[in-house]
């Protein structure tokens, strides 16, 4: 296995080689590039980002800055949105549904560095894969922690910490992040305006 697999498969590994090190200077360089053009540039960032992630569905829309680690490790489904200043440390898949909208100053993180001090200094680490279902919304200021599964049409109130698993259909919220009630056809908007 090289390097980047030993990354993605979740086993303890050194994260600091030559390997990781050109992947990551790739995606920051997209990044850059990404976040470095006018949002009326919309068919130059549109090819820059179906460069940089590993796979994403039209349409969406990401709005500068934007940063992740390698890029590849993320999939997205069609209708998403992220708003500005959204960080993805994807060491490990990052999966996104359908209809996710996505707050500012939003971080999805998969990466766990060794607590003993010598080791980490040494480059130990190891990843767990996040996963976002369809449909949800995830507010600003929120943080996704390695391993966590959010899931679909889940709401989670910003400025959260997300440390476990949120079940489909709630509202979530908090630090760390708990299920505060279900949704339910009782929060559906009936008075819009046209």
């Amino acid at each position: 296995m090289d390097s980047l697999e030993l990354m993605r498969s979740g086993c303890w590994h050194n994260g600091f080689t030559n390997e990781i090190f050109e992947a990551l200077i790739r995606a920051e360089e997209l990044c850059f590039q990404y976040n470095s053009l006018s949002p009326r540039q919309r068919d130059s960032r549109h090819d820059i980002m179906r460069g940089l992630i590993g796979k994403i569905e039209e349409p969406f829309d990401i709005h500068s800055p934007f940063h992740c680690d390698f890029g590849t490790n993320i999939t997205i489904g069609p209708n998403f949105v992220g708003n500005y200043n959204l960080t993805i440390l994807d060491e490990a898949q990052v999966t996104i549904g359908s209809n996710v909208f996505i707050g500012p100053n939003v971080g999805i993180y998969t990466v766990i560095h060794a607590l003993d001090h010598r080791q980490r200094n040494e480059g130990i680490m190891r990843s767990k894969p996040v996963t976002i279902g369809d449909n949800v919304w995830i507010g600003a200021g929120v943080t996704i922690l390695p391993g966590v599964t959010i899931g679909e049409r889940a709401v989670i109130g910003a400025g959260s910490v997300v440390t476990h698993d949120i079940p489909a259909g709630v509202l979530a919220f908090g630090n760390p992040c708990k299920v505060v009630r279900d949704i339910t056809d009782s929060d559906t908007v009936s008075d819009i305006k046209e």
